[in-house]
């Protein structure tokens, strides 16, 4: 997965550094590059001076205040303990980086230049001289060797997946370390080396590295952490002195002097402040807010400014998931079931405003969505587990049920109670039971009040199913235990894809991951036949075997009904108050706030003299 693993995404989504230039898939290098693209050419070559999507000359200066939800108890984001405080991965940097503008390609950060073998079994790093630490002491191989053993023994298991097919971390040069491979049948490790987090070895390690922290670490990247109220607040400070300042790939990037986090635990009283200027932007999620909610002078006098930014980010899938390791949810009829009770489009035009896409694969919005029936390519991985998959993906192409959005589902329930009754569970006085009069029953666990509002609608249908399902709303403290122990019934849950999906596709789908608590296989699948084509995706020689690849698991996971499909978008929507300017060029991938924009002075004192002259 070429996209940042999760300790890098602020919030939901990550923000999207010289190395090697590599033509076809990593094809190998006898001397260090710039740059490590997994298919064709990087497009930065050697001498770039900044990229594309940046203002070199954005001025520095000013504080932003963004909105997290929930609370934390941990600085640490490499570990499985605690919630990790919003923006905790920005004093830390990786070999590697990539940026908005390609999807699978990355360039030097502490990493100076990249040699990949012939056979791609191993591939090593020279580090730059000038990397430092925050407290001025230089990053070393030894650092690197320390970080990789300590995160794939102590950190998050997401890492043991990720670093699986790594033999071997050795120093052979004084700033060289080279990592050596099972194989050369993974393409992407070389990139997913790039992006292994280093961290100071001579701060870490006199501490217990898998305890939670409110303590702020020393890292080598472009802020530091200077204020920590817990569970209220986090404040980040840009390092005027940062070793990379000058790096091409950071000029005109991390532009605001102090980032503050500041949480809410109502997502109503998170908007309200907002637009009392609580906070300065935000990242709008609502079709509600955004449709109805901000008729407010702010808005209608510009103080406030309303921005849709289209965007070619991999969506993913975002679905209510199905705890298969419940009895009720093991059968594939019951599962399909619940899926005719769920009327998006009545959701849609009733809730939603008419936005979003109804999503039909668990890689929307990319060229690995599967459609249509299988390809000749996609045959030759399916025919082999014809028997162990459902015979739909031979025969028919995968379409979420659908209504006339009339609220009407009388079609949809009778084919509901009918795949009910083959699974063994009848309606008897309006109430589903099974063979041993058990009624159906399960609980719906969200984080997220305002997302009751969709909930409840479904719920409503399922009753008409006889089917008793309750909403329960916790905080993101229990939310995120229950979860990473797999405590729950059914979840909303979204399931984040990058445009060249590789070893994190493992920890979504791999049975060896079913039962592991933290990992992402929050469905609990436990199937060979998804487990051979995971492990085809990953091994894929090329592009063209990679997709073919991807769609085959896409067809498998869809018709297995594991979870019931939401919604997607191609924009983002944000609001913020009217004192940031941004480059015209907008970023491919990602939304780039934090990276690329900057507080604009004369929007700034325009703002302020605004203010004052509204203020009673």
């Amino acid at each position: 997965m070429t996209c940042r693993m999760r300790w890098l995404k602020p919030g939901v989504t990550a923000p999207m550094a010289a190395l090697m230039l590599l033509a076809s898939p990593l094809a190998a290098q006898t001397q260090g590059s710039h740059a490590l693209a997994l298919h064709g050419e990087p497009k930065y070559g050697p001498d770039f001076q900044h990229l594309d999507y940046v203002n070199p000359d954005a001025p520095k200066g000013g504080e932003v205040k963004l909105m997290a939800f929930g609370g934390f108890d941990n600085l640490n984001p490499f570990i499985l303990r605690g919630q990790a405080a919003a923006g905790s991965a920005l004093p830390f940097e990786t070999l590697t980086t990539s940026n908005g503008d390609e999807a699978i390609t990355e360039y030097g950060l502490l990493a100076e230049t990249i040699q990949v073998a012939d056979d791609r079994s191993w591939v090593s790093f020279t580090l730059r001289p000038e990397a430092r630490f925050h407290d001025g002491k230089p990053v070393t191989v030894e650092d690197v060797i320390w970080s990789f053993d300590t995160l794939r023994e102590k950190g998050h298991p997401l890492y043991r997946t990720y670093y699986a097919d790594v033999t071997k971390a050795e120093k052979t040069g004084d700033r060289t370390v080279k990592f050596s491979f099972r194989n050369g049948n993974n393409p992407e490790l070389p990139i997913i080396m790039g992006q292994l987090p280093v961290l100071p070895k001579h701060v870490f390690a006199n501490r217990d590295f898998a305890s939670t922290t409110l303590e702020p670490l020393i890292g080598s990247g472009p802020y530091k952490v200077v204020d920590v109220q817990p569970g209220r607040s986090i404040t980040y400070e840009r390092v005027k002195d940062w070793w990379a300042k000058d790096l091409p790939i950071n000029r005109g990037r991390y532009n605001f002097d102090r980032i503050r986090y500041d949480y809410y635990r109502d997502l109503d009283v998170a908007f309200e402040a907002f637009k009392a200027g609580a906070y300065d932007f935000r990242l709008e999620n609502s079709s509600k807010n955004w449709t109805t909610g901000y008729n407010v002078p702010a808005v209608q006098n510009g103080q406030i400014v309303k921005e849709e930014l289209k965007h070619e980010d991999p969506q993913g899938m975002q679905a209510f998931v199905f705890n298969i390791r419940r009895p009720i949810f093991e059968d594939r009829r019951v599962r399909e079931a619940l899926n005719y009770l769920f009327d998006y489009e009545w959701t849609r035009a009733n809730l939603s405003y008419g936005l979003y896409k109804r999503t039909n694969s668990y890689f929307a919005n990319t060229e690995l969505a599967s459609t249509g029936l299988p390809s000749p390519e996609e045959l030759k991985l399916l025919e082999p587990l014809r028997g162990q998959i459902p015979d739909e993906v031979f025969t028919t192409p995968y379409e979420a049920p659908k209504t006339d959005a009339s609220g009407n589902i009388r079609s949809n329930l009778r084919k509901a109670l009918g795949l009910l009754k083959e699974a063994g569970w009848e309606l008897k006085n309006g109430k589903l039971v099974n063979a041993q009069g058990q009624p159906f029953r399960f609980e719906i666990l969200l984080v997220q009040a305002d997302m009751e509002r969709i909930v409840q609608p479904f719920v409503r249908n399922l009753e008409r199913a006889g089917i008793e399902a309750q909403i329960r709303v916790v905080d993101s403290a229990q939310y995120q235990n229950r979860t990473d122990n797999f405590d729950y019934d059914m979840i909303i849950e979204r399931f984040p894809q990058s445009l060249s999906p590789g070893n994190e596709q493992r920890d979504f789908w791999e049975s060896s991951r079913a039962d592991l608590p933290g990992s992402r296989n929050s469905i609990g699948i436990k199937n060979p036949a998804v487990d051979t084509l995971v492990e085809a995706v990953i091994t894929a020689p090329d592009r063209e075997a990679q997709i073919a690849a991807t769609r085959a698991l896409d067809r498998v996971l869809l018709w297995n009904w594991y979870v019931i499909p939401h919604w997607h978008d191609t924009v983002y929507r944000v609001a913020y108050w009217n004192r940031f300017s941004h480059p015209a060029v907008a970023p491919k991938y990602g939304l780039g706030f934090t990276d690329s924009w900057w507080i604009d002075a004369e929007k700034n004192a325009k703002l302020a003299d605004s203010a004052r002259r509204t203020t009673p």
